[in-house]
């Protein structure tokens, strides 16, 4: 079943990768119609999460932003199938970094790097980074059930150079690279909930105590990597500018969870600037406030 699931739909994938952009966004905006007016997927909790993170604006004002939400959310799914034709000339041109020498200038410290980004803009196409990096770039991802269609992402996902990693991998992966001596960039989106009972801390995000993802700052602890934020904005549809800010050079010398908990409020500016293009459709504060 699962493979003729992947046969089934592998030919409509293809097909709409291929669309020109005009089209490909039209094709979107069907997609968004259906999506948000037709089938209402997870509108109840994108809307719960609006009204706990943003509680000062208006009911009104919360519906405009779940209506601009759902749009990007659809151009950000389709955006990942585009990965599969487009050109690195066009990638080059609708993803770009603007201040990437602050990267650049952390590889010269001779140490592995820890990106930390949300789920923000377009965490999809930050993958063209590994155009323009000299370390190895590895993505830290979930594995999708369906194998066929996991390894369909692996290959999206993975063109720009890049090698994608499950999270049980994660740990084996980078303690090889450190004993080989092989500098590496590990992407970490951390700003999503985990296991409560899996929790080692908890944070104030968006007004709500909350557990939280501390595995990136662990693992740079404990294999001497340096930390940097990646900070995605939307500058107009289909087209992303990424900057980077340094968290830490010097990551054993900082308390625990003081950069996590920094990258948390960075993640916090972001969406409190253009909260529409955060991930609403996950339970991000199904445990806040009941802290054990």
């Amino acid at each position: 079943m699962q493979l003729l699931l992947y046969i089934l739909f592998y030919p409509i994938i293809w097909l709409i990768s291929i669309l020109p952009f005009p089209i490909f966004y039209l094709f979107s905006d069907v997609v968004c119609f259906l999506t948000y007016r037709v089938i209402g997927y997870r509108k109840k909790t994108v809307r719960e999460n609006l009204a706990l993170a943003l509680p000062h604006l208006s009911e009104k004002e919360r519906r405009i932003i779940e209506k601009k939400f759902y749009s990007h959310m659809c151009d950000l799914f389709l955006e990942m199938i585009k990965t599969l034709s487009i050109s690195q000339k066009e990638i080059e041109k609708r993803f770009t970094f603007s201040n990437l020498d602050v990267y650049l200038e952390l590889e010269k410290k001779n140490k592995s790097i820890a990106v930390l980004c949300a789920h923000y803009a377009s965490y999809e196409w930050v993958v063209s980074m590994n155009y323009y990096i000299n370390h190895k770039g590895f993505g830290i991802y979930k594995k999708i059930a369906n194998p066929y269609f996991d390894k369909l992402v692996k290959k999206i996902r993975s063109k720009f150079k890049a090698e994608l990693i499950t999270t049980k991998e994660t740990i084996a992966t980078i303690a090889n690279n450190f004993n080989q001596g092989e500098l590496s960039l590990y992407g970490f989106a951390s700003d999503q909930s985990p296991k409560k009972n899996a929790a080692y801390h908890w944070a104030s995000f968006m007004g709500h105590e909350v557990p939280v993802h501390t595995g990136a700052e662990m693992l740079a602890k404990r294999f001497d990597m340096n930390v940097i934020f990646l900070r995605t904005k939307k500058i107009k549809r289909g087209y992303y500018q990424a900057s980077f800010e340094v968290l830490s050079e010097d990551v054993k010398s900082v308390p625990n969870y003081e950069i996590t908990d920094r990258f948390l409020q960075l993640v916090e500016q972001q969406i409190l600037e253009a909260p529409e293009y955060y991930l609403w459709t996950h339970k991000r504060w199904k445990y806040r406030n009941t802290k054990p």
